[in-house]
This record gives structure tokens, C-alpha cells and sequence, in this order.
């Protein structure tokens, strides 16, 4: 079953695309890789989960943040692809989690993007990953994650 079947089949709810909101391209194809910009938790509202993990935050909230991260990182691929479905694998994921200098849950807030990933493309949507804590995000948003894909 392709990614967008999946997509179908998990009922998820992606939000509607939004351009970039500096000087930036969200995706950059070379050969077969394709390098997504950061994305953050964007709701389908337009606002965005914010808050520092640790403080503001619990790691089941960042989890949530994480996965909300996912279904934008989604629409953005889809958006630069024309489909899911050009997706071959995950290659390397760059989770960044807006918490306090003593938070050590990194890897949990970000598996709920790597879970999601993993639901909609299966065995190719587990690549590397890297999951650090940052002093701040923009608009102090509480994940970011960018990403290279191996597509087709």
C-alpha cells in the first residue's frame, strides 16, 4: 500500500499548506534526495503549539507537538513532490524540542513524528535521527524538524 493510501486509510487530518514565512524554499530536490526545511506544530487554525518542555509542557504534550509536526511535514512533502507516493525513505531526521536546559526527554517528545512517519511510508519512514533541546524556536514554538528524504 502507497503513503497516500495509508494517509487515506489512518484518516489523518492535514492541515492546509502554508508558504514560507522568510527568505526560503520549503523543499530542495538534488538527484534523489529531497531536503525539507524545518516545519513546526502548526494546527489546522493557524496557530501553533508553543512552550518550553519541562516548564510550559509535559513530554505527552510534546509528543502531540511532534506528531502535529509530522502532518505538516506531510502536506510540505506532498506539496514539493505532487505525491507521497515519490517517497522512497526516510534518510535523516533533525528533531529540535524548545525546552529547559535540564530536560532529558528529547528522544521521546520526537518519536511522535517518527511513529507517524513510520505509520504512513512503514519500515521506509524509520531513518537517522537526531533529537536536541534548544534554548528557543521560533515564535518559541515547541518542536521543529527538518528532514532529507531518498525519493524517486
Amino acid at each position: 500500500m502507497g503513503a497516500e493510501a495509508r494517509v487515506k486509510e489512518l484518516k489523518l487530518d492535514l492541515p492546509p499548506g502554508i508558504k514560507p514565512v522568510g527568505n526560503y524554499v520549503t523543499g530542495v530536490r538534488s538527484g534523489n534526495l529531497l531536503f525539507m526545511s524545518g516545519c513546526g506544530p502548526r494546527l489546522n487554525d493557524g496557530s501553533a503549539i508553543t512552550g518550553k518542555l519541562g516548564e510550559a509542557l509535559t513530554v505527552e504534550q510534546g509528543y502531540a507537538a511532534a506528531r502535529q509536526v509530522g502532518l505538516n511535514m506531510l502536506v510540505n512533502i506532498r506539496e514539493v513532490l505532487g505525491s507521497l507516493d515519490k517517497v522512497k525513505r526516510v534518510v535523516k531526521v533533525l528533531g529540535m524540542v524548545n525546552s529547559v536546559p535540564t530536560f532529558n526527554e528529547t528522544p521521546k517528545v520526537m518519536n511522535g513524528f517518527s511513529d507517524l512517519f513510520v505509520e504512513v511510508f512503514g519500515e521506509a519512514g524509520r531513518g537517522a535521527r537526531s533529537a536536541v533541546g534548544m534554548v528557543t524556536l521560533p515564535g518559541q514554538i515547541s518542536v521543529e524538524v527538518e528532514m532529507v528524504l531518498e525519493v524517486e
